[in-house]
Order: structure tokens, then C-alpha cells, then sequence
């Protein structure tokens, strides 16, 4: 029973140990800006591994040097209640986890469909004494998850976590987002975001993104420009091959027409 509760013990002080951890790298970046995330050191890794080298754009800009049109869109676009929130929308969590579950669903029963639909056919082939076709890639039928996370919850993710999906990294997700919430502002946390989150293969942050796709400064981005870069955060990689693609118009000109309601922290 002594090993169990040393074991025991070790563990909750490793786990406060992390956590204090983290709190002092988050008070830090008051004064300090990251230089790096996580998920930006595991992409670097990732690009240098399947292609030998790394086409790798970041520049870091003050918040003042990013316009206003980028930051009101990308409220607009992925957390409207941001500067009102605590740093989670347990609502729309609960919206996201209904809607992620039906899709499972869903997914599943296409999954099963389809392998009933190859059994019914290998049983013809048998009795025709014809050749058994091949059964169905039922790995390509997946479900399409959707968010309920703040722009607070991402950040917390992006600088110090994994994307591995569990209970005990979302666990650990929330405690991060609750000391940003806590130890930063609300400016300061959509600063950090906004240099460094992902907008393509490679590009990093507002100022680096404003260049590779309007080749401007983000200081002067215009209202539809800076919506155009709000719509491609859920998925960068995708919307970087067709930037211009009818839904990024459309999405973006229903974001442009929010963002006079936005209110900046």
C-alpha cells in the first residue's frame, strides 16, 4: 500500500508541478512574446519529415499593427462572445458534442450499409460462381467534426498541446484556458492568436498570411480581405488550394457583413 500511495502522491505533485508550469509561461507572455507553439514545432517537424526541407513564413507584429477589419472577422468568424466569455461556451460545446455524435452516427451506419450492401454481392458472386468482388475502403466514410471551441480554448491548444483527442487533454485544455483567461487580457489573448495561428502550409500568423495571400501588411488589410482570411482558420491547408473558391466568397461576405456589430476587447 506504501508504493501505491507513493506512486499516488507522485503523480498529483507532477501534475501541480505542470501546471504551475504552464501558469509561468502564460504570465510571462505579459511581458514576452512565444516565440513558438506545440503545434507549430510538430508542423515544422511534420514538413521537414515528408518533404526534406521547410517553406516556413511567421513574422511577429505589436497588436497595433494588425488591423482592426482582421480582428473584428476573426471574432465574427470563430467566437462572437469573446470579449464577454470566461474563456469556454459550454452551450455551444454542447451544441458541437450533438452534433458530432449524430454525424458518428451517421458515419457508422453508412459504414454498416455499405459492408451489408458487399455481402449481398459476394453471396450472388458464389452463387454464380463468378469472383468475389472487393469489399468497400468503409475508412473513407468518416464523420465531419465540428468545434464548439473558443479563440481562448484554440490558443490554449496551439501553444502547449497535442491534437490527440481525449478526455484528459481536453481536461488539461481547459485548465490552460482558464489561467489565459486569468493571468492575460483579452487583447493580449487575441494578439498571441492572431501571430500565430495557422493559415496554410508553412504560413504563420496575421503578418505572414496578409502577405502570402494579398501580399500587404496586416496593418492594412480591407474589410472582405481580412474576412477572406477569417473564413480559411477552420481548415488553412484546405482553403489555402482554393482561396478564392465560391464558398470562401460567399462565407466571407457574410462574416464582412457581422463585423461592424464586433466588439473588440
Amino acid at each position: 500500500m506504501r508504493a501505491v500511495w507513493r506512486i499516488t502522491v507522485l503523480l498529483v505533485l507532477s501534475g501541480l508541478s505542470l501546471q504551475v508550469f504552464f501558469a509561468a509561461r502564460i504570465a510571462l507572455m505579459n511581458v514576452l512574446d512565444p516565440q513558438s507553439t506545440t503545434f507549430q514545432r510538430s508542423e515544422f517537424a511534420r514538413i521537414l519529415r515528408t518533404e526534406g526541407r521547410v517553406a516556413w513564413a511567421q513574422e511577429w507584429v505589436p497588436g497595433e499593427q494588425v488591423s482592426d477589419n482582421l480582428r473584428r472577422a476573426v471574432i465574427a468568424s470563430e467566437d462572437a462572445n469573446f470579449a464577454d466569455h470566461n474563456g469556454v461556451e459550454w452551450d455551444a460545446l454542447e451544441n458541437a458534442w450533438k452534433k458530432n455524435s449524430a454525424a458518428q452516427a451517421r458515419a457508422e451506419k453508412k459504414r454498416a450499409d455499405a459492408m451489408a450492401r458487399h455481402q449481398r454481392a459476394v453471396e450472388r458472386a458464389r452463387k454464380r460462381g463468378r469472383p468475389e468482388p472487393a469489399a468497400p475502403d468503409v475508412t473513407q466514410v468518416t464523420a465531419k467534426v465540428i468545434g464548439g471551441s473558443t479563440i481562448t480554448q484554440q490558443l490554449a491548444k496551439n501553444l502547449f498541446l497535442s491534437s490527440e483527442r481525449n478526455f484528459l487533454r481536453k481536461g488539461q485544455e481547459f485548465a490552460i484556458t482558464f489561467m489565459l483567461e486569468g493571468l492575460l487580457s483579452k487583447q493580449r489573448i487575441l494578439d498571441i492568436y492572431l501571430n500565430n495561428v495557422e493559415w496554410g502550409e508553412g504560413v504563420f500568423g496575421a503578418q505572414a498570411a496578409s502577405h502570402h495571400y494579398f501580399g500587404l501588411d496586416a496593418a492594412r488589410l480591407a474589410p472582405i480581405q481580412a474576412a477572406r482570411l477569417a473564413v480559411m482558420l477552420p481548415a488553412p491547408k484546405r482553403f489555402e488550394k482554393s482561396p478564392r473558391s465560391p464558398y470562401v466568397s460567399g462565407r466571407a461576405g457574410t462574416i464582412a457583413a457581422r463585423m461592424g456589430s464586433v466588439e473588440l476587447p
